[in-house]
């Protein structure tokens, strides 16, 4: 599948759709597009499954593009925050696990599900819930995640720990878990709340550099009323700290 990514912190994803080719999207996520590309806005499965998939951050709805006229034509998608936008082909059966609101878009033979954290722990204190995306093979899908990206690979057995919120996606095969901050002027005083994630190989895992609830509290700072230095917001600074923001 042809296609081009444009940008450097506000990218753009173009997609030249050959005859016979398909991609679909989650609502929201289309640019532009050529004029001879149609489209065909559905449930992706019937109404569960978009109500589940709604569960993981996605939409209730996606829409489908293709060609209609018997030539290329082109479709591009821009994701909704500054970040990176990574294209991954995947082979059968392959898996990708991902934070909430990371699938951009995906060709037709990309399955995209939730996926259930089984530890009751890791649900609780992993910053993204219970339930996150799972995308699996065959085919090209695109994944957005917030500010760079940088990637690791995790030898068998080897560990990575990782605030929460710069979890952006990870294989099947990573073990994901929590761990708690050890001394209590760094849980108080850290900033970096009580828990941080275990990332355990073998596998790949992505960790993205700036979250999205981390740019909203930058923002929210330099907002009008949004003054830090009184004790109000001293004190909200060490509650965000325990609770990880």
């Amino acid at each position: 599948m042809q296609h081009q990514i444009m940008g450097t912190t506000l990218q753009s994803l173009e997609i030249l759709l050959q005859p016979g080719e398909m991609v679909y999207s989650q609502t929201h996520q289309m640019a532009w597009m050529s004029n001879g590309i149609g489209m065909n806005t559905n449930t992706g499965g019937g109404v569960l499954k978009g109500l589940m998939r709604s569960m993981s951050g996605g939409s209730l709805f996606l829409t489908q593009y293709a060609s209609n006229t018997g030539h290329p034509g082109l479709v591009a998608f821009c994701p909704r925050f500054p970040g990176t936008i990574i294209a991954r082909q995947l082979a059968p059966g392959e898996v990708l696990i991902c934070r909430k609101e990371t699938f951009l878009c995906g060709e037709s033979s990309v399955q995209l599900d939730i996926f259930f954290r089984q530890q009751i722990g890791s649900g609780f204190f992993g910053g993204e819930g219970f339930i996150l995306q799972k995308v699996t093979g065959p085919g090209w899908v695109f994944l957005d995640l917030s500010g760079e990206v940088v990637e690791k690979l995790l030898q068998p057995g080897e560990q990575l720990l990782a605030h929460v919120g710069h979890v952006g996606m990870q294989e099947q095969s990573v073990q994901f878990g929590i761990t708690r901050i050890k001394g209590m002027r760094n849980i108080i005083f850290g900033g970096d709340g009580l828990f941080l994630a275990t990332l355990t190989g073998p596998g790949r895992v992505w960790l993205q550099t700036m979250p999205v609830m981390i740019l909203a509290e930058e923002i929210l700072k330099h907002a009008p009323g949004g003054d830090r230095g009184s004790a109000g917001g001293v004190a909200g600074d060490i509650l965000g700290g325990l609770l990880g923001r």
